[in-house]
């Protein structure tokens, strides 16, 4: 059985993280991702891999090389992902706020 990977998978790991950075603003080759790491060619290959297989970057062949690229919806869905969390801490800072603004004014 082959477990299929998902967005989180792709952005658990820092290297994979700093890849989706880099082709956020522009297509890269695997070469020019690999000058921006310390590591093998073969180990970014292998994130690349897991970053596609994820489906939050894209490749595109233009003459002999391959473009990585980011695919944004896939971003989306850590956004959104992410907002159920926001909502919590948002109403907790209003609730802190909140007890702060009645700490002062009792001490008034």
């Amino acid at each position: 059985m082959i477990e299929r990977r998902d967005v989180f998978q792709a952005i658990a790991d820092p290297t994979r993280r700093a890849i989706v950075v880099l082709i956020a603003l522009q297509a890269m080759t695997p070469n020019a991702i690999a000058d921006n790491f310390k590591t093998t060619r073969q180990a970014i290959s292998k994130h690349l891999r897991v970053l596609t297989e994820c489906e939050l970057v894209k490749q595109e062949q233009k003459g002999r090389e391959i473009y990585y690229s980011l695919e944004i919806e896939k971003m989306k869905e850590i956004d959104q992902w992410l907002e159920q969390f926001k909502k919590i801490w948002e109403s907790r800072f209003n609730q802190l706020d909140n007890l702060l603004t009645t700490i002062k004014k009792e001490k008034k």
